[in-house]
């Protein structure tokens, strides 16, 4: 018979005290561990009239540390399709969620029932072992009565300090992992951008070292109400918003809703415009603050080298351009093109990529980080980790994207506007509107090595048709749709309305200007709108 050796209880007690050490200090020090990762999501962040600016902090510890994209779209330019997106990984057409209302399916029953359940955080959490953690606005109607109030906590998340609806940055009520925490007006202790920060460095103390994780921090900043910390408000005090090419002039060639807008504007629109524009500027550098902080955090826990931290933005922004005011919610770059930076391990510092990137390859991206594979998933969006660690090479990239946006409207006139009818929203006091109903449009946008182009339709009446040539006309004055050659209108039509009923794997199929497109003319249907408007069948 074998003999059994037994050993003394105090030495096996120390032998699993060194153990448990050991596998703590290779925790911390990132050895034989998943990388851990970091989205910092803002919101209303533009990237083409100078939203980055401000953000020199950002720029420096995370941009030229790593990885800057420059052609980076939203699939849709509002903040809860946009966000829906970004967590399902998928377009609009695929998440359902059309606008920013609980009818519109943003943070709905609908949406918690058919999609909250397969975000890419339950797969981190689930499958990948991730610890997670959320701080910030989350879903535009999230905490609704109707949606659960603040004591619904999303699945996929094991720490979640979410703010009940839009954004603010004072008297707000966050939901502590189902608790409700109310906030006043005292800078020190209820600044929510500064909240954020303080509440990421707490997780990164408090955590388990045994497992990697995964922090979601969503700022408030720049969205209205613009309000700045105490000790920025007095900054830029001279700066105007950026007079570009299409500041200020009219829209004559574009959809009506563009063409409506007086030009010029008055004197008043533009001065609240201009404010507007110095106090995002301001509230940013609580962004840039928070940003700083969690970095060197995470540098002085050893933890920096081992992660990846993603800094991005929901949508874009306009403040004048094409006599519009200030808002999002249109097909023009300002309001699609977001920021990207990255960094993290494998990336290598003051990179530069021109690829076309999108807000539905966030999802992937992050699986793709964690060793998950995506493909596995219903999402639309490809992981973009190639791009940024060198291996490009083993990727076929796409050409295009979709963007998809249904417009919002009012039943009744607006009183300051009654010759415009019922159907219109965001109306200001010299009747310029930012949005209506039949401002509903899907585009194509296509960025190859030949071609920088938009193809865009509207589902209105006239089946309107905004095309733009961005390499010859990269402020989008001219709509060429009358000029350009038919064939290329048929082709474009043709992809848009793949685009527009594609899931997964066919989201991702060679684009016009990729020499594997196959153009069937049988494919084309009878009619030429975009198919949108099933959206709204699809939530009743």
């Amino acid at each position: 018979m074998r003999t059994i050796r037994l050993y003394p209880r105090p030495l096996v007690n120390f032998i699993v005290i060194c153990v448990t050490l050991l596998v703590n200090s290779m925790a911390v020090l990132g050895i034989n561990r998943r990388p851990n990762i970091v989205l910092i999501l803002t919101d209303d962040l533009d990237v083409s009239i100078g939203g980055m600016i401000p953000l020199n902090k950002t720029k420096k510890l995370i941009g030229e540390a790593g990885i800057s994209f420059t052609n980076t779209f939203v699939a849709s330019p509002l903040c809860c399709p946009s966000r829906a997106s970004i967590l399902t990984g998928k377009y609009p057409h695929n998440h359902h969620v059309i606008n920013n209302t609980l009818e519109g399916n943003c943070s709905s029953l609908a949406w918690q029932k058919s999609q909250e359940a397969s975000t890419f955080p339950v797969l981190l959490q689930h499958h990948a072992g991730y610890q997670t953690f959320f701080a910030g606005k989350y879903l535009n109607e999230y905490g609704a009565t109707e949606a659960g109030g603040v004591e619904h906590v999303p699945p996929g998340w094991d720490y979640w300090f979410a703010l009940e609806r839009n954004s603010k940055y004072y008297n707000y009520t966050l939901s502590v992992n189902g608790k409700a925490q109310k906030h006043g007006q005292n800078y020190s202790e209820d600044y929510l951008t500064d909240v954020l920060a303080n509440r990421s460095i707490d997780f990164l103390q408090y955590k388990s070292n045994y497992r990697p994780f995964f922090m979601m921090i969503s700022t408030p900043a720049p969205h209205a109400p613009w309000t700045a910390a105490p000790q920025y408000e007095g900054r830029f005090a001279d700066i105007k918003a950026p007079r570009n090419p299409n500041f200020n002039v009219h829209g004559k060639d574009k959809h009506w809703l563009i063409r409506q807008a007086k030009t010029p504007m008055t004197n008043s629109s533009v001065q609240f415009l201009d404010d507007a524009f110095r106090k995002r500027w301001r509230t940013l550098l609580s962004v840039d603050d928070l940003v700083e902080k969690v970095v060197k955090n995470l540098e002085l826990r050893g933890e920096l080298e081992n992660t990846y931290i993603i800094f991005t933005s929901d949508n874009g922004y306009h403040t004048g351009q094409f006599s519009l005011p200030l808002d999002k919610r249109q097909l023009y770059e300002f309001d699609i093109r977001v920021p990207l930076l990255v960094r993290g391990p494998n990336i290598s510092s003051n990179q530069t990529s021109k690829m076309l990137v999108t807000n539905v390859d966030l999802g992937p991206t992050i699986l793709d980080i964690a060793g998950f594979d995506a493909n596995k998933t219903q999402m639309d969006g490809m992981s973009f980790l190639p791009l940024m660690t060198g291996k490009s090479q083993n990727v076929t990239w796409r050409t295009d994207m979709l963007v998809e946006y249904e417009g919002e409207g009012l039943n009744v006139s607006d009183p300051s506007c009654p010759l415009l009818g019922p159907g219109v929203w965001g109306c200001f006091l010299d009747c310029v509107c930012e949005d209506a109903i039949n401002n509903t449009y899907a585009c194509v946008r296509t960025l190859s090595s030949t071609t920088d182009l938009q193809y865009c339709e509207f589902d209105d009446n006239e089946v309107f048709v905004e095309v733009y040539n961005l390499t010859a006309d990269p402020f989008q004055l001219t709509n060429i749709a009358k000029t350009i050659d038919q064939e290329v209108l048929e082709k474009m039509n043709h992809r848009l309305m793949m685009l527009q009923s594609c899931s997964g794997p066919s989201c991702r199929t060679p684009g016009v200007y990729d020499s594997r497109y196959k153009f069937d003319p049988r494919m084309m249907f009878n009619s030429r709108g975009p198919r949108i408007s099933r959206l709204r069948q699809t939530l009743k």
